[in-house]
């Protein structure tokens, strides 16, 4: 029986200040997207097959893209929060690290800085005898070891930003949990409307419907379009990060997790993008079809 449907197991698990429906909620909409509505990308049909917005008739790389992404980033969200449910009871204390740096992989030395007895008032690190004692994840088994060295290196593992499953504690902060489901739904949302269109700026936009872009094409404000879009996913955190880091002002996990979510969902769109605005599935330029009946014009040299 799967572990979601069986109910005794699911409460057995002991969860601490961890909005999990709402995580499995995202990952829900990865599923929804991908294999639920009908897409929209269709202009008309032919004989040769169906015609997309971008005037090509295949769009299989963007699906199989958008797959391969939305998988890796929601195959290891999967396993951060799968771990600390499989593993023993009070297994994985209270950590606080380093980002960028390997602080829990072994119990002494460099590789092993969050084991030591560091201050409390400290921006990096803590007294970690008096927070449950050592951790050395590459003593684990090498899927759970996997899952806590990649957050070792990633994240700081700050245990009051970071969420608690079963007296375990997460391999991720909560703003990383975040960025990790938002780029897997990001993903998603390309495979199901993102287009190739020539140029990584015009792919990424092809993700809005064109009826909204018309404007935007008529002006030739692109670059100022996706700067915007890229402005309103990225400012949030970038702010709430900072004036954290630089002042006394202390976030709270929701808004951590939001502000994730949305970087990381213009993370998921710009990765798919970049993979699938290939200009030579075109034969030249003109055959691109943009928003409002726009065509991309070839500077010519003098």
């Amino acid at each position: 029986m799967c572990f979601l449907c069986n109910h005794e197991a699911l409460t057995n698990v002991q969860i601490d200040e961890t909005p999990t429906l709402l995580i499995a909620g995202s990952l829900a909409v990865v599923i929804c997207v991908a294999r639920n509505g009908k897409s929209k990308n269709t202009k008309s049909r032919s004989k040769g097959g169906r015609i997309h917005r971008n005037g090509r008739y295949d769009r299989s790389r963007e699906k199989k893209m958008a797959k391969i992404i939305a998988g890796i980033f929601g195959g290891y969200l999967f396993l951060v929060f799968l771990a600390p449910i499989a593993m023993p009871t009070d297994s994985v204390p209270e950590l606080s690290g380093r980002a960028n740096a390997l602080d829990y992989m072994t119990e002494n030395g460099t590789t092993g800085w969050g084991n030591q007895n560091w201050s409390d008032d400290g921006k990096l690190g803590h007294n970690q005898s008096a927070h449950g004692g050592s951790f050395v994840w590459s003593e684990l088994n090498p899927i759970w070891a996997f899952t806590y060295g990649f957050g070792d290196l990633n994240c700081h593992q700050k245990h009051h930003r970071s969420w608690e499953i079963n007296g375990n504690q997460l391999a991720f902060c909560v703003r990383d949990v975040g960025i990790f489901a938002g780029a897997a739904i990001g993903a998603a949302i390309f495979g199901r409307f993102g287009l190739n269109r020539w140029t990584l700026r015009d792919t990424f936009l092809s993700v809005i419907p064109d009826e909204w872009l018309v404007g935007v094409y008529t002006r030739n404000q692109r670059g100022v379009a996706s700067l915007g879009i890229a402005a309103i996913f990225i400012l949030p955190m970038a702010i709430d990060g900072f004036t954290q880091l630089l002042t006394d002002y202390e976030s709270n996990n929701m808004l951590r997790l939001i502000t994730g979510l949305g970087f990381g969902l213009l993370l998921g769109i710009v990765f798919v993008a970049s993979l699938c605005a290939r200009p030579k599935d075109f034969d030249n330029s003109g055959q691109v079809a943009l928003p409002g009946g726009a065509r991309f014009q070839m500077m010519e040299e003098e």
